[in-house]
């Protein structure tokens, strides 16, 4: 007879690294109930809706498994940045229609060069020069102009057009909101019958079994869900002090801090992706994501923002537009040959770290 395998602490928390970020999540509500100072419950809160988000992108890729490639991959596209976009809905009901715009751009920004880049340096350096299709590097690159122009567009024009709340500027956003989830939905159908399109990635092969059953998968996602939400309130509702207290621009923490917190899992899986030598899904995870908030999120946002009382318009401030035209613009140069190294991951991260400066040091 033999005997039972010895628990192994180290062995359980390789197999599941999230599990110690868990204990943020009751350190975050002792932190709300007894009055803690706001900078360490941001800290906190932060830091807990890492292992949510990541849950959530797990749990989805679990459902895909049990769904098919093409129900798999509308799931995929659909909640690929449900963290963000709970954050992000939160704000708007805060009135925080500023961090929500920075937040936007942040992600766009975080995606096509901090993300690209770590991909890039990982994969540059384990394994030398890496190659991807040439021909879906620039035809990513055309979505992604695309992309950028149906946010640059209505901000260039509104300003002309009246001032932001005016409903002339408030239908133009509409307008452009509604071609935007069109064209993000004809990705979709073209996903589903072609499978090559980077408006989403696939889900995991079928051969690989998922790590938990349908009912754990669905139980898990809506409890992942339900924590990001809470999560959400509790760091919206500690910016306003935390921004006061640090000396730091909202501004800058919607365009770097909150988009990394909300894709700080997913950001991950594309650099692993790199380091195993699969540099294509690499950088489909990274435009693809790009994308979803471009096509998706954002013009989703401006539609339910006006039930939550807060109008949301697609109108950036230049800075904003300076940074999202700088970041599509080398993206597309470093990919366009389909191929990558090391060199050209650090000249992406650099300019993000440069963008990330100039965005710090703003006047609050």
């Amino acid at each position: 007879m033999s005997k039972p395998a010895k628990f192994s602490l180290l062995r359980f928390l390789k197999q599941n690294p999230l599990v110690p970020f868990l204990l943020f999540v009751p350190l975050t509500l002792a932190s709300e109930l007894l009055g803690w100072a706001p900078l360490v419950t941001f800290i906190l809160a932060c830091i807990a809706i890492i292992p949510m988000a990541a849950y959530i992108g797990e749990s989805t890729e679990a459902l895909a498994h049990f769904t098919g490639p093409r129900i798999g991959g509308l799931l995929n596209a659909t909640l690929g940045n449900a963290a963000e976009l709970i954050i992000t809905i939160v704000a708007i009901r805060a009135g925080l229609l500023e961090l929500v715009k920075a937040s936007i751009t942040g992600s766009i920004l975080g995606n096509l060069l901090l993300v690209m880049g770590m991909s890039f340096v990982i994969g540059g350096v384990k394994h030398g020069r890496q190659t991807f299709d040439k021909r879906g590097a620039s035809r990513n690159a055309i979505l992604l102009v695309l992309a950028v122009l149906a946010m640059l567009i209505p901000s260039l024009f509104g300003h002309s057009i009246g001032p932001e709340t005016s409903p002339r500027v408030e239908a133009l956003s509409l307008g452009v909101a509604a071609v935007m989830i069109l064209l993000y939905i004809l990705g979709l159908l073209d996903a589903a019958k072609s499978g090559d399109t980077p408006v989403t990635h696939e889900p995991a092969p079928a051969s690989v079994l998922p790590k938990w059953t349908l009912a754990q998968s669905i139980v898990i996602l809506v409890l992942a869900t339900g924590g990001i939400v809470w999560l959400s309130e509790v760091l919206v509702g500690v910016i306003e002090p935390v921004v006061a207290s640090l000396g730091v621009s909202e501004f800058f923490l919607g365009v770097i801090l909150i988009p990394i917190i909300g894709n700080v899992a997913e950001h991950l899986v594309a650099v692993q992706f790199s380091a195993r030598n699969k540099m294509a899904l690499s950088v489909e995870i990274s435009v693809s994501s790009s994308l979803q908030i471009a096509l998706l999120v954002a013009p989703v946002l401006v539609f339910l923002s006006l039930a939550l009382g807060h109008p949301l318009t697609i109108i950036f401030n230049n800075f904003e537009l300076l940074a999202l035209i700088a970041g599509v613009l080398i993206a597309a140069l470093v990919s366009a040959d389909g191929e990558s190294s090391w060199l050209e991951g650090v000249a992406l991260i650099a300019i993000y770290i440069i963008l990330g400066l100039a965005f710090f040091l703003l006047p609050v």
